[in-house]
């Protein structure tokens, strides 16, 4: 009877072979040049931010000295800022245009680019092309035109209305990219909808709505951080009323003609863009999802 033997069991021990050793080594260096610039992009990021909350808790003496620690940690700084006579206006101001302008622009432009991506009609190409050129069109070309009508002819002055009106008419870059999202949205389930007997009304509210959330929701997010830290708008419009002011050109008034508080600067900056850092974080993967399939077809 014919002895069947077991193969033999590797040896663990046994020396890697030069080709091996000089794989590994190829694969920790890569990880190392990898991660050593994930570090310092992230670095060249956040180091900003931090010399700013840094500063925001110093005392005035201290601030913008060569001392990156504060010697005492002065929180009052926040209450300060909140305690500036028209703070809480520039806030009440900045969440009205941030957030209505956003609701209006969303609204408005989810229609058209809805109509662009999915309906066959002559001279769609060529109202897609004047979309993109409006994107390419500088605000600051049709900013006389602009003021003299919001300002003479309506007589808005003085208020955040000429920024937030024409939001109700739609966007260039909001449209084009909602636009790019909804091509991704198979015919089918449109087609589905029209058999089922909805019209195209219900088939956007009830279909590609709720198909198109991540896309809204970064065109939500663009619109939202744009009018937030606008600052020329506010300057054009709003500057004769301190009461119209917004949060970003408020920050204008802690710098003074002598002499500037730099702790309270930062302090009130830190204000500022804590919201938006709030928002992005919770909202960054449907930020990221929208932006990402914008460009899966087009």
């Amino acid at each position: 009877m014919t002895q069947v033997l077991d193969p033999p069991a590797p040896v663990r021990n046994a020396p890697a072979s030069p080709a091996a050793r000089m794989a590994r080594r190829r694969a920790l260096l890569e990880w190392i040049a990898v991660h050593s610039l994930g570090v310092a992009a992230a670095l060249f990021f956040t180091l900003p931010f931090v010399f700013v909350l840094l500063t925001s808790l110093m005392s005035d003496s201290q601030a913008l000295s060569r001392d990156l620690i504060p010697h005492t940690w002065e929180w009052g700084n926040y209450r300060k800022v909140f305690d500036t006579p028209g703070f809480a206006t520039w806030w009440r101001n900045t969440l009205l245009y941030a957030g209505l302008g956003t609701v209006l622009t969303v609204a408005s432009s989810l229609p058209v680019a809805y109509a662009l991506a999915k309906f066959r009609f002559r001279g769609r190409d060529l109202s897609l092309m004047l979309v993109i050129s409006m994107m390419m069109l500088p605000p600051q070309v049709v900013i006389i035109p602009m003021y003299l009508f919001w300002a003479k002819q309506l007589d808005l002055s003085g208020t955040l209305w000429p920024l937030i009106v024409p939001m109700a008419f739609g966007d260039a870059f909001s449209v084009f990219l909602l636009r790019q999202f909804l091509t991704t949205i198979p015919d089918e389930y449109l087609d589905a909808a029209r058999v089922d007997g909805c019209g195209e009304l219900r088939t956007l509210l009830r279909v590609v709505l709720p198909m198109a959330r991540p896309g809204i929701a970064a065109v939500a997010l663009f619109q939202f951080f744009y009018a937030w830290n606008d600052y020329f708008g506010p300057q054009i419009y709003a500057s004769e009323n301190p009461g119209a002011w917004t949060l970003s050109y408020g920050l204008e008034s802690f710098k003074g003609a002598h002499h500037t508080d730099w702790n309270l600067t930062m302090a009130a900056t830190v204000l500022v863009m804590a919201p938006v850092i709030l928002v992005f974080f919770f909202a960054q993967k449907a930020f990221v999802e929208g932006v990402t399939l914008t460009g899966v077809k087009g």
